[in-house]
């Protein structure tokens, strides 16, 4: 009977054709999508109705690809509910796969790959990059790919300002993204933190920047997506050229450390 309810619970979050009308909640936390039967605790949900008579069952995962997850059962509210996200009091009850279309990065990057513009804000990199430890010449490879420097650049995504900060990054480092004083400081430091959870891999702090560490994640690696790979070769022509123009060794992308601004 367990294994009954717990089919039936995956044919609904995977949005199989139901035989009434079904409620199942998107749920969104650092990054990463769910579905569940019940509003998750500690994620942003959104619930969605799906039709008995609907001609086309929607996608809620959103544009992730090939969905690789497990569905489980916890007690919630004295009621037993079904989620993707594995939370506390879970146990798994199913394997699934489930494809989706293909998915997009967090943001585009509005700049493109030029001559270094060394006077751009050079204060604001510096002080920086001495606070956080940030590379220098990597924070201004990461201005000028996104935005070209452009304190009003609004992406199509909806990231703001010279380092194309989304709103809620924005606000989760205290920053106002407009101000490119707050915007290359709270990029320095979501930086900072990028490059120690990546050992200081340069490609992939590039990847989580553009794409989300949740995608990231989800793909064990560099993402497939076109306009990520498109962003980390702009990114390393970027980096090696700001370090010629800052008077440091050029260097790539791979197999460098990032918290080495003082060489």
């Amino acid at each position: 009977m367990r294994r009954l309810a717990a089919t039936a619970a995956l044919a609904c979050l995977l949005l199989a054709p139901q035989v009434q009308a079904r409620t199942v909640y998107r749920c969104v936390r650092n990054a990463t999508v769910s579905l569940a039967t019940a509003p998750e605790p500690g994620s942003k949900c959104e619930a969605k109705t799906i039709a008995d008579d609907a001609v086309k069952v929607p996608n809620l995962w959103g544009a992730l690809g090939v969905v690789k997850g497990n569905l489980y059962e916890r007690q919630q509210d004295g009621k037993t509910v079904y989620s993707t996200r594995k939370l506390p009091g879970s146990t798994k009850v199913l394997s699934f796969t489930v494809e989706t279309p293909p998915g997009e990065p967090a943001h585009a990057g509005l700049g493109q790959v030029g001559k270094p513009q060394i006077d751009r804000f050079a204060k604001q990199f510096k002080a920086a990059s001495k606070k956080t430890g940030v590379d220098d010449a990597y924070l201004r490879a990461i201005a000028h790919a996104e935005s070209g420097f452009n304190a009003a650049a609004v992406s199509p995504k909806g990231a703001v300002g010279v380092m194309q900060l989304m709103p809620e990054t924005a606000r989760e480092y205290g920053a106002d993204p407009t101000s490119p004083d707050q915007s290359i400081e709270a990029a320095a430091r979501m930086i900072r933190q990028l490059a120690t959870r990546y050992r200081g891999d340069l490609r992939m702090v590039a990847a989580a920047y553009n794409a989300g560490s949740g995608v990231v994640a989800h793909y064990g690696g560099v993402p497939p997506y076109r306009e990520t790979q498109q962003y980390l070769a702009k990114v390393e022509a970027l980096y090696t050229r700001y370090r010629t123009a800052l008077g440091k060794t050029p260097k790539t992308l791979d197999g460098t450390e990032i918290l080495r601004a003082a060489e």
